[in-house]
C-alpha cells in the first residue's frame, strides 16, 4: 500500500501550508481513516489513545469546511484543562493561515478572560463540560450556527461522571450537525452516547499493533523494592534525559518520589489531583519552559498532557491496565522524534509485564542497572561536552581572564577547576551499592523455545550442568514457540547468557522419559505454557 499524503485529502492550500508548517510530513493511520470520512459530512466514532494525531484527524476536516469570520461552527468537548489547551493550541494553530481561531474554555481560569475572547467570536471553542454549560446559560456561547461537534476522550468523560454534563449541552447545540466521538475505547458505554448523539457513525480504529509508538524504544529494569528510589536516580544519571515524565501509582507517591529528587539536586515537579488548577497550571509553564526537567505525575493528572519535548517516560509504578501502559508511553516518540520508555519491575511484576508484552503484541528489552562508575563515566563525558560545546560558541569574552590564570596556575589545574565548577551545579551522583538486588530473582530471556523442541527438564539439567546454579535454583520455566523465559537468582544471569553462547538445540531435546512437566522445589511451580500463547 503506498504512502498516503495530506495533498490526497484535496485539502485548501493554506492548510496543507499550516500542516506543512506543523511538521506534518504524512498522516497517521487515524487520520488516513477519518479525515475522508469527515470531509464527506458523516458522523465519525474513533478509537485512538494519545499520541496517534487524532486532534489533527478530526481538527483538519473542521478548519477545511468553516468560513472565517462566520461566528461559532466547532465546538469540541474535552474531560480537563490540560487537554482543552492542547487541542486548542493544535487547531488554532493548524488554522492560522485560514484565518480561524480556537480558545479554551475551562474551569479554574478568569470566566473575564474568557468572555473578552468570546466577544472575537472565534470559529472553534474548545471546553470542559462544566465551564461550557456555564457559557451557555449566560449567553456568552451562543450554539446557533454550530456545524460540528466533537467529544474528545469520551471514556474518559465517562469515568470523570461527566454523562449528565454531556446530556445538558447536547440540548443546546443544533440537531443537524455533524459529530465525531474518539476514545481509547468503545466500549458498551461509548457506543451508548453515539446512539444518543451520533446518526449512523462510521467507526474508525486505530489497530492494537499501532497503538504502541513506533518510535519508541522500551526497556524494563528489575529493581529491589527496598532501593527503587535509588536505582531510578542512577538511571536518570547514566541516560541525562532532557525531558522526562515519570508515572507514579498514588499522589503520595509522586509526592514522596519528587521530593527525594528534589533533595538531591534534580529539577522535578510533582502532578496531580490534589492540586488546584493555579497550582496544575504554574507547574506545567515551568515544565514547559524548561525550568523543570523531571515531571512525576499520576495517571488520571497526566490525562490530555502532550508535550512534544518529552524524551523520556519512566513507568516508576508498573500501570495494572495495559491500556494504561500504552497510553504513558505515547507521551514520547512524538512529532517524527524517538523515545525512550523504561519501566521499573519489582521481582513480583513479571507476569504483570508479561501481560503488557501480550497486548502490545511486542517484548520489552531487559535491560541491565548501571553501575556507579557507568554514571561517573556519563557525567566526565557530558562535562567534556559542555566545554567543547562552550569552545564552539565562542568565547573571547573570557580569554584575557585565561591568560592571567595560565600565568599563575597549571593549565590542568585551572580547567580541572573549572571542571568541578561545572559538576557542582549538577545533581549528586547516586553512589547507593545496588548489588543487593543481586539476591533478587528475575525471567531471563532465552532465543529459543517449543519450535526447537525445548523441554523443560531437560533445560533445567542443562543449566544445572553448565553453570554454577544448583537444581533448586532453578525457578518456572515458561515456554513459547520461539523463546523461552527461566527464573533464577540475579548473580547467575551472566553464566546462563554465557551457557548459551554455543548452544546447541539437541543438547535440551526432549527427554529420555518423555516427561511434559519439571516437578516443583519448595513453592516455586515450574510450568509448560498451554499450546497456544
Amino acid at each position: 500500500m503506498k504512502n498516503v499524503t495530506f495533498k490526497e485529502f484535496e485539502l485548501k492550500e493554506a492548510l496543507l501550508k499550516s500542516i506543512a508548517k506543523k511538521g506534518y510530513e504524512t498522516p497517521t493511520p487515524i487520520q488516513v481513516q477519518a479525515i475522508p470520512i469527515a470531509m464527506s459530512g458523516r458522523d465519525i466514532m474513533g478509537q485512538a489513545q494519545t499520541g496517534t494525531g487524532k486532534t489533527a484527524a478530526f481538527g483538519i476536516p473542521m478548519l477545511n469546511t468553516m468560513e472565517p469570520g462566520g461566528g461559532l461552527q466547532g465546538l469540541v468537548i474535552c474531560p480537563t484543562r490540560e487537554l482543552a489547551v492542547q487541542v486548542a493550541t493544535e487547531i488554532e494553530e493548524l488554522g492560522e493561515g485560514l484565518k480561524i481561531h480556537s480558545i479554551p474554555i475551562y474551569g479554574g481560569q478568569d470566566i473575564g478572560i474568557q468572555l473578552r475572547g468570546l466577544e472575537y467570536s472565534p470559529e472553534i471553542v474548545v471546553g470542559t463540560p462544566g465551564r461550557l454549560i456555564d457559557h451557555f446559560w449566560r449567553g456568552s456561547i451562543r450554539p446557533g450556527s454550530l456545524k460540528f461537534v466533537v467529544l474528545d476522550e469520551a471514556d474518559e468523560m465517562l469515568d470523570m461522571g461527566f454523562l449528565p454534563d454531556i446530556d445538558k449541552i447536547m440540548s443546546f447545540v443544533p440537531r443537524e450537525r455533524v459529530t465525531f466521538l474518539f476514545s481509547a475505547t468503545l466500549d458498551g458505554d461509548v457506543q451508548k452516547i453515539a446512539r444518543r448523539y451520533m446518526q449512523d457513525p462510521q467507526i474508525v480504529r486505530v489497530e492494537a499493533d499501532t497503538l504502541t509508538v513506533e518510535l519508541t524504544d522500551q526497556y524494563y529494569c528489575q529493581v529491589n523494592p527496598r532501593k527503587k528510589i535509588e536505582t531510578f536516580c542512577r538511571i536518570v544519571d547514566v541516560d541525562r534525559p532532557e525531558v522526562s515524565l515519570v508515572f507514579c501509582r498514588t499522589k503520595r507517591g509522586a509526592d514522596q518520589l519528587c521530593r527525594v529528587l528534589n533533595n538531591k539536586g534534580y529539577a522535578a515537579e510533582s502532578l496531580h489531583g490534589d492540586m488546584s488548577q493555579r497550582e496544575r497550571d504554574q507547574v506545567m509553564h515551568r515544565f514547559r519552559s524548561g525550568k523543570v526537567s523531571i515531571l512525576v505525575a499520576t495517571d488520571l493528572a497526566a490525562r490530555g498532557l502532550d508535550v512534544e519535548q518529552v524524551t523520556h517516560v519512566f513507568n516508576y509504578d508498573l500501570p495494572d491496565d495495559p491500556d494504561s501502559y500504552v497510553h504513558r508511553i505515547g507521551r514520547t516518540g512524538r512529532a517524527g522524534r524517538s523515545g525512550i520508555a523504561i519501566s521499573m519491575v519489582e521481582p513480583n511484576q513479571i507476569k504483570q509485564l508479561r501481560t503488557i508484552e501480550r497486548h502490545i503484541g511486542m517484548k520489552i528489552t531487559p535491560r541491565v542497572l548501571p553501575s556507579h562508575g557507568d554514571a561517573v563515566v556519563r557525567r566526565n563525558d557530558n562535562l567534556m561536552d559542555r566545554v567543547e560545546k562552550a569552545l564552539g560558541e565562542g568565547s573571547r569574552t573570557y580569554e584575557a581572564m585565561a591568560a592571567e590564570l595560565l600565568t599563575r596556575h597549571e593549565a590542568p589545574a585551572v580547567l580541572a577547576a573549572a571542571l568541578m565548577l561545572l559538576a557542582s551545579d549538577e545533581p549528586e551522583l547516586e553512589t547507593a551499592d545496588l548489588s543487593a538486588e543481586q539476591a533478587g530473582i528475575v525471567h531471563v530471556e532465552l532465543q529459543v523455545g517449543r519450535n526447537q523442541g525445548l523441554h523443560p527438564r531437560r533445560l533445567a539439567d542443562y543449566l544445572v550442568q553448565h553453570t554454577s546454579l544448583s537444581e533448586k535454583e532453578v525457578g518456572d520455566i515458561d515456554i513459547h514457540a520461539e523463546s523461552t523465559f527461566v527464573e533464577v537468582p540475579m548473580l547467575y544471569v551472566d553464566e546462563v547468557y554465557r551457557a548459551f553462547e554455543n548452544f546447541s538445540h539437541s543438547d535440551v531435546g526432549t527427554p529420555r522419559n518423555g516427561g511434559g512437566r519439571r516437578r516443583s522445589h519448595g513453592n516455586r511451580r515450574q510450568k509448560t505454557p498451554a499450546p497456544k500463547e
